[in-house]
């Protein structure tokens, strides 16, 4: 018999193997774990469930079994003769533990395989992701760090908590990111399959969203973009093993799971937050669209409409140019700095004639040109590019999903921090 057909030998109904492994440790988080598993099953995977046994006493095995369509066991001695233990982990495209305790992360670290999950995750050949879901004072003790520490220097995935109300009355960092954002980074860890989590150990900073400056407490001025590029960064640089700050201007959009989310409103806070954030960064992204000019004077109140028609006049004055900055400053030796550009041709130059111009002003090691003549790109969930550099090499990324577009400048950056 063949491994393949060794394999599906009844893992899923219709002999079928299981392209998603969800691992269920037990914490309270647990409940959430129901809607990861809807998630995968409703965009048609299909997903096998290994509980531990303290995971059963917080949802049981009927909860499991009814929304994966699998039988579920906690035990290796259960459907021994098709020894799980080992055929399941190794037939699997993506294997996730949500919520993954302290306890079960020290065993994974370690190699203790005392149920089924454990031997899972000892046999797997697929990528892994752990979702850390934990007590702050837990997640932050020493023995969890250095099992983190140790799984992630293996090139596994792990996620960092969210801050927020953890049991009872406690809040802090600790909480299970939210089930929609786990799914989005586990389909990028998912889609990235054997490739190395070239990202790891390296800190990255991205910023998203469009800045506003106001002219009164009402009206401001803006520009169209939405933050879909930037978060499209910062989940996949997760997805790469990055540790990521991501500094949000004005973007409606859930925080990325595993990504520490700066909110920031204006183009003076943007820029205070990213150098912060920089000076230890490996890379900073500038994704977002600041805005270039600011009121020299903003009115207490609103300003109203005079009875004689005429309207204020308004003086404006250029704001911070982060980018700029950065690659001048350099907050880090040896820092790769992106930018990006919006461009569109005019009556002087095409798009990218005056994006070559921008790369050489700014001083940026990369620059990642967005044609939006006629208002393309802002808020679509797909986009084309041309990455420049400064050797003068370019990179067309042709149109597809922001996260294709995202990983191709992490392949860019990845290139460059290696070289240095």
């Amino acid at each position: 018999m063949s491994r393949d057909a060794e394999l599906n030998t009844g893992n899923t109904p219709g002999g079928g193997r299981a392209d998603v492994v969800l691992g269920v440790s037990g914490g309270i988080a647990a409940y959430k774990a129901a809607e990861l598993l809807r998630l995968f099953t409703e965009s048609g995977h299909d997903v096998r469930v290994i509980p531990t046994a303290s995971a059963l006493e917080f949802v049981g095995a009927p909860t499991w079994a009814a929304l994966s369509g699998h039988p579920v066991t906690s035990e290796v001695w259960d459907d021994v003769h098709r020894v799980p233990h080992v055929r399941i982990g190794r037939s699997a495209d993506l294997l996730v533990v949500a919520p993954a305790t302290a306890d079960l992360l020290a065993k994974a670290a370690h190699g203790i395989a005392d149920d089924l999950l454990t031997n899972t995750l000892l046999t797997a050949t697929c990528p892994v992701m752990f979702a850390p879901a934990m007590h702050t004072e837990m997640w932050e003790h020493p023995a969890t760090q250095s099992n983190v520490a140790i799984l992630r220097e293996r090139g596994v995935i792990v996620v960092e908590p969210a801050v927020g109300r953890l049991t009872g009355a406690d809040s802090g960092k600790g909480r299970l990111p939210e089930p929609e954002e786990l799914f989005e980074l586990a389909t990028e860890v998912r889609r990235r399959g054997a490739l190395p989590a070239d990202l790891r150990g390296r800190h990255v900073v991205v910023s998203a969203g469009g800045t506003r400056e106001y002219l009164d407490p009402v009206r401001f001025l803006g520009n169209r973009s939405s933050g879909l590029m930037g978060y499209a960064l910062a989940r996949s640089a997760v997805a790469r093993g990055a540790e990521v700050t991501l500094v949000a201007a004005n973007a409606d959009l859930p925080d990325p799971a595993g990504v520490k989310t700066v909110p920031v409103e204006s183009t003076a806070q943007m820029s205070a937050a990213v150098l912060d954030a920089a000076a230890g960064a490996d890379a900073v992204v500038m994704a977002a669209a600041p805005a270039d000019f600011r009121p020299v004077e903003r009115a207490d109140d609103k300003i109203k409409k005079a009875d004689d028609g005429t309207a204020p006049t308004v003086v404006l004055t250029q704001t911070d140019d982060i980018l700029a900055r950065l690659a001048r400053e350099r907050p880090r030796e040896g820092a790769v700095i992106v930018g990006f550009a919006a461009e569109t041709g005019d009556s002087e130059a095409d798009v990218m004639t005056h994006a070559r111009a921008k790369l050489q002003r700014k001083g940026c090691d990369l620059l990642v040109v967005n044609d939006v003549s006629g208002g393309k790109v802002f808020g679509s969930p797909e986009t084309e590019a041309v990455i420049l550099d400064a050797a003068g090499r370019s990179t067309e990324v042709g149109r597809g999903p922001k996260s294709a577009l995202a990983h191709a400048v992490w392949d860019a950056v990845a290139e460059l921090l290696t070289a240095r």
